[in-house]
């Protein structure tokens, strides 16, 4: 079962899985991190399975003159004790529909180069690769 993350209780529930992609964040600083989020249009989804969170999704809706009205992943990952049990698969299928129930023309995600198994995922899945992603730290912020 797919569901949207709402209650601070639920999103706690995610961090074993979403720390397994996003390592630097603290356990203590989590839920506050996403609360923040959620204040500007970011969405948690968990696949839960027999009662445990087995995938996570971290998204939000947005509008830009270049893509038109979209969805952005900003996080997707599935357990590593579980992954080949389509559970990567199903949350993809569910953010699509999602997308397409709000109205959103494209979808896109941004993967790290380093993530070759991911990447073989999102090929497989009919994604397409569709520009380079650009960044620069600035310190002092």
């Amino acid at each position: 079962m797919i569901k949207k993350v709402l209650s601070d209780n639920d999103i706690q529930l995610t961090y074993r899985v979403m720390s397994q992609l996003r390592t630097h964040v603290p356990e203590g600083e989590y839920l506050s991190r996403v609360k923040r989020q959620l204040s500007s249009g970011y969405q948690v989804a968990a696949l839960f399975d027999d009662g445990q969170v087995c995938c996570v999704a971290g998204y939000r809706i947005s509008e830009c003159l270049a893509w038109g009205k979209f969805m952005y992943v900003d996080d997707l990952v599935s357990d590593q004790n579980g992954r080949s049990n389509s559970y990567g698969k199903q949350m993809l299928a569910w953010l699509a529909d999602e997308a397409n129930k709000n109205g959103c023309q494209e979808f896109h995600l941004d993967s790290g180069v380093q993530r070759h198994a991911a990447h073989r995922f999102y090929l497989r899945e009919r994604m397409d690769i569709t520009c380079f992603h650009f960044a620069k730290k600035i310190l002092g912020v």
